[in-house]
């Protein structure tokens, strides 16, 4: 079945029923969480303002029916991305038929200036986990721009004119940017000390993509500037890592068995993963680690044995600058949350 409605009257269920609004944070009032309407699913949306022009949302929900909302024309002021971890989401230009859709492992970043009227499709296939922040252009100039706030020439197409259409690009999550996912989703923290977290990790992502915004205009650390032949022998390397997780050959030894120089391979790695081989490698690990974790079924020092950690000291320093809590913290939490 399909449902389709307008964003106005979707917003007047969702936003507007007081009943399914309540504070996500007891210490915190500009951290509010809304159950998803019934009768379209279950789940929620959480909505947290962290500054004045800085805006945080996590959506986790399931849909019973696909639903199909159309969305009028807007004008927006704002630089900001949506990064799904599953789900999809699907848009079409109403006027122009203009389409684009992403998905988990994605992320779509964006800046405003006439968003047009669209049609948004959601799917009920899989879980909608995802979180998306935004910030005012005035905002992003502090940031991204020099005393005076003026924005280098490699930047200016963020800032749109309210008359000028909006900007958007697709592209793939990278392991450093799930890493930072998680640590939105798994905040330890309360009050002014999440706030301070959740800023900072929403900041480091945007930190990211505006680096691959940079990379692409300017030319850097094009992975197509590499030859098809060389890109397959990185992500050669790249599996051959992880499938010895607790004994990785060194950089060397990995370089003659993919057939490429150490040189070669190393810079090659950056340009395509955006990351040294074996800082890829410690984040894949403590990720694979907080899989094992979630299950509840392996104690931490076994985790640690099986991804190839030789000390569980520096595990668990890792893990918790990494996610926020110690290995065993986590794991309780998980529990609790069953």
């Amino acid at each position: 079945m399909t449902i389709s409605i307008s964003r106005n009257y979707f917003w007047e269920i969702f936003f507007e029923d007081e009943p399914s609004k309540q504070r996500y944070d007891p210490l915190d009032e500009f951290d509010m969480i809304w159950q998803y309407p019934s009768q379209f699913g279950k789940g929620f949306c959480r909505n947290i303002q962290l500054r004045e022009g800085l805006g945080l949302l996590i959506s986790n929900y399931q849909l019973r029916d696909r639903l199909i909302i159309k969305v009028p024309e807007r004008g927006g002021d704002f630089v900001a991305y949506d990064l799904w971890v599953s789900g999809s989401g699907e848009g079409r230009d109403v006027h122009t038929g203009k389409y684009l859709a992403g998905g988990a492992g994605q992320y779509l970043f964006s800046s405003g200036g006439t968003i047009p009227s669209q049609i948004g499709i959601s799917s009920t296939a899989q879980p909608h986990l995802a979180i998306s922040v935004w910030m005012t252009q005035e905002l992003f100039c502090s940031f991204a721009g020099n005393a005076q706030k003026e924005v280098s020439s490699s930047l200016q197409h963020l800032l749109r004119q309210p008359t000028q259409e909006l900007y958007q690009r697709l592209g793939t999550i990278t392991l450093v940017m799930q890493g930072l996912v998680q640590q939105i989703l798994c905040c330890p923290y309360q009050g002014l000390t999440k706030r301070m977290y959740l800023e900072s990790k929403a900041l480091e992502l945007m930190t990211l993509l505006v680096e691959e915004e940079l990379e692409a205009k300017e030319g850097r650390h094009n992975p197509t500037a590499l030859k098809p032949n060389d890109i397959d022998r990185i992500h050669h390397a790249r599996n051959i890592l992880l499938e010895n997780l607790d004994n990785p050959p060194s950089l060397i030894e990995l370089a003659k068995q993919v057939g490429l120089n150490d040189r070669s391979l190393k810079q090659g790695f950056r340009r395509v993963f955006g990351t040294t081989a074996f800082a890829y490698l410690h984040d894949y690990r403590l990720e694979k680690a907080r899989q094992l974790l979630n299950t509840g079924e392996i104690k931490v020092i076994e985790v640690a044995d099986s991804i190839g950690f030789a000390s569980r000291s520096y595990f668990t320093n890792a893990f918790k600058k990494k996610f926020g809590l110690s290995p065993k913290e986590y794991q309780m939490q998980q529990k609790k949350s069953v």
